[in-house]
């Protein structure tokens, strides 16, 4: 009898599901949204929700580090491990690397109009493999990780790919290795696997996670989408790439972008409408492999959503008023006069977003003649670009259940950027199958809702917005 009882129970929660999900084409596309007024409650089918429903839904912790840097138009070389051992704080290991890159290629005429070249987007994630796994994993391992031939890579999950190899599996794979035969396999030996990997001209996003959060959780919808809103609005030298991904039944959207540049009066209404338009724009379409699963269509309809990038965010104060505060150190003075600061407090673009608290130097911008100063001041160097330090680089939050453990600037002398970090500390929700009285729910619908804050968001970055000399204006480098 409790048998049946709990099989009955079990396909009336399955039937209900299913008429939550035929409300919505999956894959319609126009007017897109995530959800809408009268959606914010899960029990309108039901006269008292099943207690039994809460029980089967575990929380977990997870921690996730997010990274951004300007790298100038460099390459990486092989020297520059040890910065990135430094920036990636590998002595406090995270579950999720999530990196952010901006002018990985030089800003030229060539690589903005031309074809995208993938060959300094592989390189980046050879290096990331390597550094990631030379202290958890098999560093002599990591080059066959995928040699990565295409900028726009994602995860695609194969039953049974994650099983260990045997011993003559393992033997037959270094013996390729020795005689230099660059293939494809799954490494089964590292520690932390790509997940997704996007390129735009010379932004670019590479997300790691731990390998054994695969066997653990179901990790589904990685999907990644690039904005180009730069030169005329439409080129790729300013934008975004971003990755949606759910693990468990909540949703991450991680979303690395590269705002226009420039200190002059109205310079942050460009980047605000850039902003307005990669909301606008972004979207991960429903692909038929997702099957029942509604994963989200927009930045906004996801769990946990992470922004960050060269926000190119400046200082409302003289050069000479801001290079004192940062001799004194005075951090918070010098944050009264941020530009990306007042857009959080006064609700603009960034409405409801939250960043950690700032307490150290400006990021931007050092000098190529001497890499320990800011480039510019009285006297400066001939030839040398007059730039009032700022914050340009950040990292920002929306979404419950996510905590900041970290926030800081690291040191590498690499560009006249330096890079940027956070560590957070966020929530999943997955399916308790150690319950036997269970039903089985599609983890996908466990994901909430978008707030009524979140349709507000919506709803202004999809408004008209005022036409600006964007579209005329090449920005500086």
């Amino acid at each position: 009898m409790e048998r049946k009882r709990r099989s009955w129970r079990g396909r009336r929660i399955h039937r209900w599901f299913l008429r939550k999900q035929k409300r919505a084409d999956p894959f319609q596309l126009t007017g897109i949204s995530d959800g809408g007024e009268g959606e914010d409650d899960f029990t309108d089918d039901f006269s008292s929700p099943s207690p039994g429903v809460d029980q089967c839904i575990a929380n977990n912790e997870l921690r996730i580090f997010v990274g951004t840097w300007n790298v100038a138009g460099r390459s990486p070389v092989g020297s520059l491990d040890v910065d990135l051992d430094e920036w990636l704080n590998l002595r406090d290991a995270a579950d999720i690397y999530v990196l952010g890159f901006q002018e990985i290629v030089p800003l030229k005429a060539t690589t903005v109009i031309g074809a995208e070249d993938p060959t300094e987007a592989t390189n980046w994630n050879l290096l990331i493999g390597k550094t990631l796994n030379n202290r958890y994993g098999c560093p002599w391992l990591t080059p066959m990780v995928h040699p990565i031939n295409n900028e726009n890579y994602h995860y695609d999950r194969v039953p049974g790919s994650e099983r260990q190899p045997n011993d003559s599996e393992q033997t037959a794979n270094l013996a390729k290795d020795r005689h230099g035969i660059r293939f494809e396999h799954r490494n089964q030996l590292s520690r932390y696997k790509l997940m997704a990997s996007k390129k735009m001209v010379g932004v670019f996003i590479s997300v790691w996670m731990r390998r054994e959060l695969l066997k653990r959780y179901e990790i589904s919808g990685v999907k990644v989408c690039s904005v180009a809103c730069g030169i005329m609005g439409y080129l790729g030298n300013k934008g975004s790439v971003a990755v949606s991904m759910s693990i468990g039944g909540t949703s991450f959207c991680f979303i690395a972008a590269h705002l226009a540049s420039g200190e002059k009066k109205g310079d942050e209404g460009r980047r605000n409408h850039q902003v307005s338009e990669i909301f606008r724009r972004t979207c991960f379409p429903r692909l038929p492999e997702d099957g029942d699963k509604l994963h989200p269509l927009t930045i906004l309809g996801h769990d946990r959503i992470f922004w960050f990038g060269d926000l190119n965010y400046r200082l409302y104060l003289e050069d000479n008023l801001a290079r004192q505060l940062i001799k004194e150190q005075d951090w918070r003075a010098l944050q009264k006069f941020d530009q990306l600061r007042r857009e959080l407090e006064h609700g603009g673009v960034f409405q409801g977003w939250k960043e950690g608290n700032i307490e150290f130097a400006p990021t931007y911008k050092y000098s190529s003649y001497n890499c320990n100063r800011y480039s510019g001041g009285i006297p400066s160097r001939a030839g040398e670009k007059q730039r009032t330090p700022a914050w340009c680089d950040r990292i920002l939050w929306y979404g419950k259940g996510v905590r900041q453990l970290s926030y800081f600037r690291s040191e590498s002398k690499f560009s006249d950027h330096r890079p940027v970090s956070a560590l957070f500390s966020t929530q999943i929700e997955v399916v308790n199958s150690a319950i036997s009285s269970c039903p089985t729910v599609p983890t996908t619908f466990l994901t909430k809702t978008p707030s009524k804050m979140q349709r507000h968001q919506t709803e202004m970055a999809s408004g008209e917005a005022t036409p600006t000399l964007l579209s005329l204006i090449v920005e500086d480098m």
